[in-house]
């Protein structure tokens, strides 16, 4: 090459690099105030470095917006997403993201025309915001200090130097409309757990004799557990840790529910797992979820399969086949090499027994559906006791499972045929009236008029059947999977005319399968708009403590909506029966309280949008047969008001949740008087008297003391004192103490010497 032509090829590539710089000192420097990002305009804020960008990314015609591998040696196809602004929240297609002038981080959806998500920055004086060369995005002020920073709220992944402190949670996003079931959670005791839901822990970092302050995802490859000193307490090492080839890598919980630690391969181009906390995926809890039992193909890969399903039967849920209303008795399938476990509810028995006893115990248990026998050195049988199981099946595996089936009956009428007369002559009787060859003739016709009649019948119920299927079927366009559309006719037939009402404006009815449905009926002038997106927006909702919602109805001026069917009816009713009252045991109420609570926390954290209930009280928990609780009516200020954010409505749900509580725990009918009275009582330090008298076994006394203590903070006048509901679930759990909270009732006040004025209030 020429010298001039040297000359001229160095200054062009000087000036490329120069440029290319230039750009990304000006969208990788601060952040000013009043910056935006949107949807249309497709625009980012780049790292100083160029390796991370923040902006809208598409997902399933809505849009997100979040923190992104943005490197120019990582294709776009694996510039994978590592923080979620709101977590799973989506939003409309021409929202926007900005750094308000007032310092603050606001998502607007363009769907709902409000605000989404903020930082909740707007008064801690934040001069301008930057996306650090680590994919941190910080908040800053004047002196540079950090204010807020995504680090912080970690969505479902950690990026080296990101810590992930005590309490804090890592969350996949969903493959569904519901939030994911899998979690990564540092406990109070430092230990690093996978969760599924709140209750069952599959996987744990270990047991340390030192607890662990935070765990600590290091550049080199290595997660380490620190303690106060910052001084490792255990590491989790990665295949290819202290390689320098190696720029980019993330820990994540991946959908399925497992933790895995990622490294980007440059020569293949691509994200390769490197340390896996399960290397079989079948052990990760729930792994089917209802849709049955884990197995490995011929390839090596995990699939699911229902073994208890009929030939020809086809259904979205694996249940295993006995029920308490199987009348005809039972039989126990044997399952060889197969581990079978509780999913709803995720708790079994444990005993210690034989395989044959295994078989007995559970044949004779009536609630028992499936056991699973587990030979490794302790022979122990675990007896399962609901219809929705998971498992796993491997030849490797030494367990031996049993699943109970309903008998069928034995029931077979044979006739001996009818033997031929000898002879050839013809009776003389022949020659007159052939009346038994004319009673046949009649019988006969008879017999093929009505089986005509029944094929008729037949037609028409199939008919009937065909249609009814199609109406079950027919899903509501608006996103809400698995909620029926439904006529007023339907409704009308389904409640037999409205003739059995449970409740205000409810009535009990039964779908075309004949599961039973509580329909409750609203008020008219609710606006058809406003009563379908609500709809659209609480269908798809499901948690274990929430009343789940199988249809609605929205046919010329009536609005209904069709829930599930529970037994025991609303808490409210159970509290005023003298018989029922006596059967809400301590340990019962708390977990009615327990599980009312993560229902409500779930609508406020956990939902692709937030979600205030508006009315929490005891008439809108609903109790199972088993005495579990189900939070109703949630979703309907979606009718009435325009909310689509937290704003001041957590605290009313908050509020009335302590009320609740309050009842709960007394038995008391008037929940303003019970709370005053209650807390009197609490005051005095007579906090046995408070618990009803009506429970037939003793009170806990430290769960007592416990829950009446969060339920005045939930009380509190002050909205910005009351406590989170996902607080409040964990001071409930034990996994979170709880501080004595300051006077509830400004007359409350009591010495001492006020303490004997108690004996002379009556309970309310």
């Amino acid at each position: 090459m020429p010298r001039q032509e040297r000359v001229m090829f160095k200054r062009s590539f000087l000036l490329c690099i120069s440029l290319k710089l230039l750009l990304y000192s000006v969208v990788g420097s601060e952040i000013p105030l009043g910056s935006k990002l949107s949807v249309e305009e497709n625009n980012y804020w780049v790292s100083s470095n160029g390796d991370f960008a923040i902006g809208f990314f598409n997902c399933s015609n809505q849009y997100s917006v979040g923190i992104r591998f943005f490197s120019s040696s990582i294709p776009e196809t694996n510039q994978r997403v590592v923080w979620v602004a709101g977590g799973e929240l989506r939003v409309g297609s021409s929202s926007c993201f900005q750094l308000t002038q007032m310092g603050e981080l606001v998502l607007y959806d363009s769907a709902t025309k409000e605000v989404a998500w903020t930082s909740k920055t707007g008064n801690e004086s934040v001069a301008s915001a930057v996306l650090q060369d680590d994919g941190n995005l910080v908040l800053l002020n004047r002196g540079k200090d950090i204010i807020w920073q995504s680090f912080d709220t970690p969505s479902d992944t950690l990026l080296p130097g990101q810590n992930l402190s005590v309490l804090q949670v890592l969350r996949p996003p969903s493959r569904n409309s519901v939030s994911s079931y899998y979690s990564l959670f540092m406990d109070k005791s430092g230990l690093l757990q996978l969760r599924w839901e709140t209750s069952v822990i599959y996987w744990t970092s270990g047991n340390f004799s030192e607890a662990a302050l935070r765990a600590l995802l290091r550049t080199d490859g290595t997660l380490q557990l620190l303690d106060q000193r910052s001084k490792p307490i255990r590491s989790i090492v990665s295949e290819d840790h202290n390689d320098s080839d190696v720029k980019y890598r993330f820990l994540r919980v991946d959908p399925d529910g497992n933790l895995r630690l990622y490294s980007w391969q440059d020569a293949s181009k691509s994200w390769r797992s490197v340390w896996q906390a399960f290397e079989n995926q079948c052990d990760v809890f729930a792994t089917c979820n209802l849709r049955g039992i884990c197995l490995y193909n011929a390839s090596g890969s995990p699939f699911c399969k229902c073994p208890f399903t009929y030939p020809g039967e086809a259904n979205a849920k694996c249940l295993v086949p006995y029920q308490e209303s199987c009348q005809s008795g039972s039989s126990m399938i044997t399952y060889e090499h197969t581990a079978l476990y509780g999913i709803y509810p995720p708790n079994e028995t444990m005993v210690q027994s034989s395989l044959r006893q295994c078989k007995i115990l559970c044949q004779d248990d009536p609630l028992c559906t499936a056991a699973t026998f587990i030979n490794n050195g302790s022979a122990n049988c675990q007896i399962i006791r609901t219809r929705y199981i998971g498992g796993q099946s491997n030849p490797s595996l030494g367990y031996v499972s049993f699943v109970k089936t309903c008998s069928d009956p034995f029931a077979a009428s044979l006739q001996k045929p009818t033997q031929p007369s000898s002879g050839n002559s013809i009776p003389k009787s022949s020659e007159r009236i052939c009346f038994r060859c004319l009673t046949g003739v009649v019988a006969g016709t008879i017999i093929v008029f009505v089986m005509i009649q029944f094929g008729v019948m037949l037609c028409i119920l199939r008919r009937r059947k065909e249609m009814t299927r199609r109406t079950t079927s027919t899903y509501m366009d608006h996103g809400a999977r698995g909620c029926i559309m439904l006529s007023y006719p339907e409704i009308s037939d389904f409640t037999d005319n409205f003739k059995h009402q449970i409740g205000p404006q409810v009535f009990k009815g039964a779908l075309p399968d004949n599961q039973p449905v509580a329909i409750k009926k609203l008020s008219k002038t609710i606006d058809e708009r406003k009563f379908r997106s609500a709809v659209s927006k609480t269908g798809s909702i499901y948690h274990k403590n929430l009343l789940k919602l199988e249809g609605f109805c929205c046919d010329s001026g009536h609005r209904f909506l069709v829930y599930e069917f529970s037994k025991n009816g609303s808490l409210g009713n159970c509290l005023e029966d003298p018989k029922l009252s006596k059967r809400l045991t301590w340990k019962r109420r708390m977990g009615i309280g327990l599980g009312a609570a993560r229902a409500i926390s779930y609508l406020h954290t956990e939902c692709r949008e937030f979600v205030s209930h508006g009315s929490i009280k005891c008439e809108n928990v609903i109790l199972d047969d088993n005495f579990e609780a189900k939070v109703s009516e949630y979703g309907l200020t979606f009718m009435t008001e325009e909310v689509s954010y937290a704003g001041g409505m957590a605290e009313v749900d908050v509020r009335d949740f302590g009320k609740m509580l309050v009842r709960l725990i007394t038995g008391c009918q008037n929940t303003d008087e019970a709370c005053e009275w209650a807390y009197k009582k609490w005051a005095a330090a007579q906090t046995e008297s408070i618990a009803d008298i009506r429970m037939e076994a003793n009170t806990n006394l430290e769960e007592l003391e416990r829950a009446l203590r969060i339920a005045f903070w939930c009380l509190q006048e002050d909205e910005r004192m009351r406590p989170s509901m996902g607080e409040v679930v964990k001071v409930l759990e034990g996994a979170l103490p709880v501080d004595t909270p300051p006077p509830l009732f400004s007359h409350c006040h009591l010495s001492p010497l006020e303490n004997d004025q108690l004996e002379s209030i009556e309970e309310p």
